[in-house]
């Protein structure tokens, strides 16, 4: 992210002016991978804790052992309980089934087009696959399509850390973080970086 950003966010609200200081420059940057490894990557993360979805994802990656992630032509020689020995629920098999299908058909662009829809076209796509909803398209457009001013409103992790980082009893509603949100427009994807830092710094914190 761009240091155009650090300085709007630091002009705007004073809160997170001193969190950038304290954790230092953004450094999220879009990851170089399909729109299909993106979404079965988020799939395998819901409701999930990051060291138990890696886990997961790597015994996914071992069934192609000649590629960095599995296609979808992969996926459709695979059988179901190949795919579910790697960890995957039943529910968490038929999106990767149908994300899989619809690779290969083209429902699910590529990411070169979707890449050149706007931020909600592409959470309108994406949301018609199975097991992906708006939070999944929203981590899309952060992590993989780079996109500046997206704010999941709805992600426990990013209303955690502004309760902590604001100093509040408790945690905002989606709401209420949305209309607070807007004075970070149109930096809104490095605002939601800053507040997921800030409930790393409690933990680290916690646990000194």
């Amino acid at each position: 992210m761009c240091p155009e950003a650090h300085r709007h966010l630091s002009k705007v609200d004073p809160v997170l002016r001193a969190l950038i200081r304290r954790v230092g420059p953004c450094t999220l940057s879009p990851k170089a991978r399909t729109p299909f490894e993106a979404l079965v990557s988020a799939v395998a993360h819901q409701q999930l804790n990051g060291t138990a979805a890696g886990t997961i994802l790597k015994r996914f990656k071992r069934f192609s052992p000649n590629r960095r992630f599995p296609t979808p032509d992969d996926v459709d020689r695979l059988s179901d309980e190949t795919i579910r020995s790697a960890g995957f629920s039943r529910a968490k098999l038929a999106a990767i089934r149908d994300l899989a299908s619809r690779a290969r058909s083209g429902a699910l662009p590529p990411r070169k087009r979707l890449g050149g829809m706007e931020d909600e076209d592409v959470i309108a796509c994406l949301t018609e696959c199975r097991g992906v909803g708006r939070w999944t398209a929203e981590m899309f457009l952060m992590f993989t399509l780079g996109r500046p001013d997206v704010l999941p409103v709805d992600d426990f992790g990013i209303r955690n850390g502004f309760r902590l980082a604001y100093g509040l009893p408790e945690m905002p509603s989606p709401k209420e973080l949305g209309s607070f949100g807007e004075r970070w427009r149109p930096h809104r994807t490095t605002a939601s970086w800053y507040l997921w830092r800030a409930v790393d710094l409690a933990k680290q914190e916690a646990s000194a």
